[in-house]
């Protein structure tokens, strides 16, 4: 993955470097009715309300962050990340 040529990566490096993510099903919080990727803005949210939503990926522990199954493959080694079953 070129780090200078893709249009998903933009100061994501300064906050989620070195993050531990959890594989996690999305569920709603009382902040928020959805979420989205960090990368690719794809959103999480309850399939049965926002059609192409997507029910769950990787998330840090505290569920502020969310990236998408795809995301992850493509940066988990740049970004070294460390992943742990929920």
């Amino acid at each position: 993955m070129s780090a200078s040529t893709d249009w998903r990566l933009r100061s994501q490096a300064t906050y989620l470097k070195g993050v531990c993510f959890e594989r996690a099903e999305w569920t709603p919080s009382e902040a928020s009715d959805h979420e989205h990727c960090e990368f690719c803005w794809a959103k999480f949210a309850d399939a049965s309300l926002v059609q192409d939503a997507l029910p769950g990926g990787y998330a840090t522990a505290d569920r502020y962050y969310w990236v998408c199954e795809s995301c992850f493959d493509d940066f988990r080694t740049d970004f070294q990340w460390v992943c742990h079953a929920p």
